[in-house]
């Protein structure tokens, strides 16, 4: 699997909106992987679309609803037009997890997040956001969206994606709707990408 590393436009109104301290609030690279169906590439970026909760993170609605708007944001400006359910050509379908990870690189086994991770990217709990209110190295918050896009006639996988990213536990960008927006940026960046590359995109 290759790996590559690009940046997220600096332009994106979401980083002229942010107003990081200068304290130490650096966050490390969006990590994304994504896969394209063989036969997906004429269907991708056009037609109607509707944007849906994992069944499994349907009881945490509210959570998960910036990263809802921010996918629905970043799949509007690749040319879709979003609608109800009934009437959409395509189905994308929205996870997140969020996690600490310690200064001690432990990761946090209580979950507060929504959607546990499964299908094609393995099985795992989300993980409880603890505060280090210490000196020394901070403890840093994670958050994986994942996004699959399906045909709605056929209920064949089109697209997945899925992007991580870990800052430290006092940066802006560990709040959900500034989190959401980049996750999102990222994950969409260079739509629909090369099946099964990795990349690293630096946050500005």
């Amino acid at each position: 699997m290759s790996r590559t590393t690009r940046r997220i436009a600096p332009t994106l109104a979401l980083f002229s909106a942010l107003a990081l301290s200068a304290c130490a609030t650096t966050p490390g690279p969006v990590e994304v992987t994504r896969f394209v169906a063989s036969e997906a590439a004429s269907q991708l970026g056009q037609g109607t679309i509707f944007v849906a909760s994992a069944e499994d993170g349907e009881d945490n609605s509210l959570a998960l609803m910036p990263y809802k708007s921010a996918v629905a944001e970043e799949l509007r400006s690749l040319g879709y037009v979003e609608t109800d359910r009934a009437s959409a050509d395509q189905i994308a379908t929205v996870r997140i997890e969020r996690y600490v990870l310690t200064a001690q690189g432990r990761r946090s086994p209580v979950s507060v997040g929504v959607g546990g991770r499964t299908g094609s990217y393995g099985s795992g709990v989300g993980v409880g956001i603890g505060i280090n209110l210490g000196g020394g190295e901070r403890d840093k918050v994670g958050s994986e969206l994942s996004v699959t896009i399906r045909s709605a006639a056929s209920q064949a996988n089109l697209w997945e994606g899925r992007a991580d990213l870990r800052v430290p536990d006092n940066s802006e960008l560990a709040q959900a709707q500034a989190n959401a927006q980049t996750l999102a940026a990222a994950l969409f960046s260079d739509f629909p990408g090369n099946n099964g590359e990795t990349i690293e995109i630096e946050v500005p």
